[in-house]
């Protein structure tokens, strides 16, 4: 019958995702420190994998025969798998070597037709090499991919005979606990099975005495002083260590309040799980266990980790004591009448988890197993029975109080359905003769909230892991805008993107611990998942997770890289030398264009992606690019054309048709020109090139200042020239050289006209300098009495006639 413990490898492994979140690293690997033993050849690899998989098949044919344990078929299958992964992996290896071989054949051409002349005998040897060769490796390529064929086939078929032996287990009917047959067989088989108990009481009695002999004693004493001390005080010293460090090390936020709870639940598990280990260690001191007994103790110890992990998970979703600390939407009624479920929830675990052990461990009777297996389906099912009924009262009274209920997400509605689902399911069973099916729903709704709870936790952690590093507002925010000039937009973009890619994760993870198969480990989740992903193929292109992983490593770190490149040149390099700002710019740019490119190809590079195949993507594209895309490839070349002769440059200032300011970026698409009114106008490239463009501080940044000044004949014109050139003098912008010049450029009829001209250091300052020179000259000449030349007037005369009608005669002037 299905049991909790064999989950506890699963257990194992989503413990293990749980700390690598947190951010303990796992070693996966361990090098090879024998370097004596020569790697075999292809053919020794093949000949060792071909035995392997016959001795699977064996196995297989004796468990078809005589039915093996669920455990046996998963050990093979695991074999199995290993097996179908190094064939897969050496064929992949014999590949390459297929290939260069081919090579170089086509290299030598093909053999002389008949009648034609012989080839040189050193090419004809060479030829007979390669050919010999090829043959031999074809034929180990050959195998590799026939083993691999077979082990997949093998795997399968065994997943089928496992499906098959539990789905009749869970279809397994004994008679009811309500009728008289089921109490009858208990009656009889119950003296047999106390005294398998009995035995093992004994065992455990002998071994008890052994570890409290003297020269065992004072270290059982010793570890078990340290494990009350652990239950006593280990879970209050690590919440105040924890507290002390979230105070002075967390920023304030939500993050202190998620891994709060997450601390709660690890230092759990950590303490009872080190008190277990405490007491085996103290008992097995000096090997007083003997196998089979040490062998139910660390199962106990594993056991209890897992108890402990339930209790303290639920313990701190709740968070009872401390309503800031809480993430469940939950109202503090429903948290108090929940308190103690948590730990009654951890206790059945440890109940249901260490009676399949005994029952495993003494051989015990069929119907002992199935009367101890209804009694913890029932349990377990009317703890969690309670809960949902303890929620939906405190749901009620606090609607009939009148405060405002606590929303529940749409996952809590559907999750409590499914858990009363499940406890009628497991009381029909039960009533039924369904046993094996009311137990296995028992320990599947136990697993199932434990890996919900877990997964709720670690989505709330890594939002708020990823908001509190990545805030704008931040240290370490504002530190990452500092140090790699971003933009807090950008942050808040990749804390999104962050948060989202890590909750998807989290929740296939999820998803995968809930329907994975009963008994799978962790190697056989790990080789399935290679299995899914690793034969994902793009046309011709191998997608494999690794890889692609790979290759978006290479990708971010090549553009940090290259950020850090421009900003070193930008900032610290070409401020140092001769160059002005606008070619500095320039240079930056394009080598951002150019590292952009180089960056994309060795991510490519890394994703295995063939060279020939993005020829022929470009190809393919030259035909969109012929009729939708010339304008983009038109204003690209110009950009390029644009940062490499300079014709224009960043600080310029430009005047085309309609548009006149500054060039403050050339991108390579289109530049950016700030107009006189502060607005931005964005002007393709390709207009820079094929336009006719004014470049006002292409040759020279100086500006010039031009005023034209009538005044009348009868006006001095010597001092009117002087307080001219006072005045051009007087302002602080005017240059000294070249010096500013008063010329008389006019006279005609009526008035004289002079032409003032000035230069300034920036063709900007012109419109300002002008107008504070026209006021400054027309105030002295006004003091001087020097007026200036106005208008001449008309006359409009109107003559009567003899008749007295009045004609207007034409004007005159």
């Amino acid at each position: 019958m299905p049991s909790p413990s064999p989950r506890l490898s699963v257990f194992q492994a989503f413990l293990l995702t749980f700390l690598l979140v947190l951010g303990s690293g796992a070693a996966w690997a361990r090098p090879d420190t024998d370097h004596t033993t020569p790697a075999p050849t292809p053919a020794q690899a093949l000949q060792q994998l071909g035995d392997q998989l016959d001795s699977v098949k064996d196995a297989l044919k004796d468990a078809q025969k005589t039915p093996a344990g669920d455990t046996a078929l998963g050990d093979l299958r695991t074999r199995a798998m290993q097996v179908q992964d190094q064939a897969r992996q050496l064929a992949d290896g014999l590949a390459p070597q297929m290939a260069a071989l081919q090579a170089q054949v086509t290299v030598l051409g093909p053999p002389p037709a008949k009648g034609a002349p012989a080839e040189a005998p050193e090419v004809a040897t060479q030829r007979r090499q390669l050919d010999k060769a090829e043959t031999s490796l074809n034929a180990q390529l050959v195998q590799a991919r026939s083993l691999n064929l077979d082990a997949l086939q093998l795997v399968s078929q065994i997943t089928g005979l496992r499906n098959d032996q539990f789905q009749a287990r869970l279809a397994a009917r004994t008679d009811t606990p309500l009728g008289h047959a089921f109490w009858s067989d208990q009656a009889d088989s119950l003296p047999n099975d106390m005294a398998r108990f009995r035995r093992l009481a004994s065992r455990w009695s002998d071994a008890w005495h052994d570890a409290w002999q003297p020269p065992n004693r004072t270290p059982l004493q010793a570890f078990m002083l340290a494990a009350l001390l652990l239950l006593a005080a280990g879970r209050w010293a690590l919440h105040r260590l924890w507290q002390h460090v979230a105070a002075h090390w967390l920023p304030d936020g939500h993050l202190r309040r998620s891994a709060m709870a997450t601390v709660m639940a690890l230092s759990t598990t950590l303490v009872i799980g080190l008190a277990a280990q405490c007491l085996h260690m103290g008992i097995n001191w000096n090997d007083t266990l003997d196998s089979d007994l040490d062998t139910l103790a660390a199962a106990a110890v594993r056991i209890v980790c897992f108890a402990a992990l339930i209790a303290g998970l639920g313990s701190a979703m709740l968070s009872a004591r401390h309503t800031s600390w809480r993430l469940l939407p939950l109202s503090d009624l429903a948290t108090q009448r929940l308190r103690a479920y948590p730990w009654l929830l951890g206790g059945a675990a440890l109940l249901t988890g260490l009676t399949e052990r005994i029952i495993r461990s003494i051989g015990s009777s069929l119907s002992a197993t199935v009367l101890l297996h209804a009694l913890l389906a029932l349990m377990v099912s009317a703890l969690i029975g309670l809960v949902l009924l303890h929620l939906r009262h405190a749901r009620r009274e606090t609607d009939a109080s009148g405060d405002t209920p606590i929303r529940r997400p749409l996952w809590v509605g559907l999750l409590s359905f499914a858990a009363a689902l499940g406890v009628v399911t497991c009381w029909l069973a039960v009533c039924t003769g369904f046993i094996a099916l009311a137990f296995f729903v028992a320990v599947q709704m136990l697993w199932t909230g434990l890996v919900a709870a877990s997964l709720y936790l670690l989505l709330q952690l890594v939002a708020d892991l990823f908001e509190a590093l990545l805030s704008p507002r931040g240290r370490s925010g504002q530190r990452l805008q500092a140090g790699f000039d971003l933009a807090p937009e950008t942050l808040e973009q990749a804390s999104t993107l962050l948060t989202g890619i890590s909750r998807v994760l989290l929740a296939l993870l999820a998803l995968t611990l809930v329907l994975v198969p009963f008994d799978a480990g962790p190697a056989e989740l790990a080789q399935r998942a290679q299995l899914l992903f690793g034969g994902l193929k793009l046309g011709q292109l191998k997608i494999e997770p690794g890889t692609v992983l790979g290759a978006i490593a290479v990708f971010v770190l090549g553009l940090v890289a290259l950020r850090v490149l421009k900003r070193w040149l930008g900032e610290q390099l070409l401020p140092k030398t001769t160059m002005e700002p606008g070619m500095r710019d320039s240079i930056v740019t394009l080598l951002g264009y150019l590292g952009g490119v180089l960056v994309f190809a060795l991510a490519l590079v890394a994703l295995n992606v063939n060279l020939q195949s993005i020829a022929w993507i470009a190809s393919a594209l030259s035909v969109g690019i012929g009729f939708g895309l010339q304008a983009v490839v038109q204003n690209f070349i110009s950009g390029l054309i644009l940062l490499v002769e300079r014709p224009v440059k960043v600080g310029d200032w430009v005047s085309l048709a309609d548009v006149e300011g500054d060039i403050r970026r050339i991108n390579v698409r289109a530049t950016e020109i700030q107009l006189g009114d502060r607005s931005t106008m964005i002007v393709p490239n390709s207009q820079l090139i094929t336009q006719n463009v004014r470049n006002v501080t292409h040759s020279s940044a100086q500006g010039r200042v031009r005023i034209l000044l009538p005044m009348p004949l009868s006006t001095d014109a010597d001092m009117a020239r002087q307080h001219m050139l006072e005045a051009l003098h007087t302002h602080p912008s005017t240059l000294e050289t070249p010096a500013p010049v008063v010329r008389l450029d006019d006279i005609s009829v009526s008035a004289m006209t002079f032409s003032i001209v000035a230069y300034v250091r920036s063709p900007r300052e012109v419109s300002g300098v002008k107008s504070d020179l026209l006021f400054d000259i027309l105030k002295r000449l006004g003091a001087a009495n020097l007026p200036l030349s106005t208008p001449q007037s008309m006359l409009v005369r109107r003559l009567r006639d003899d008749d007295g009608n009045t004609d207007a005669a034409p004007p005159t002037t």
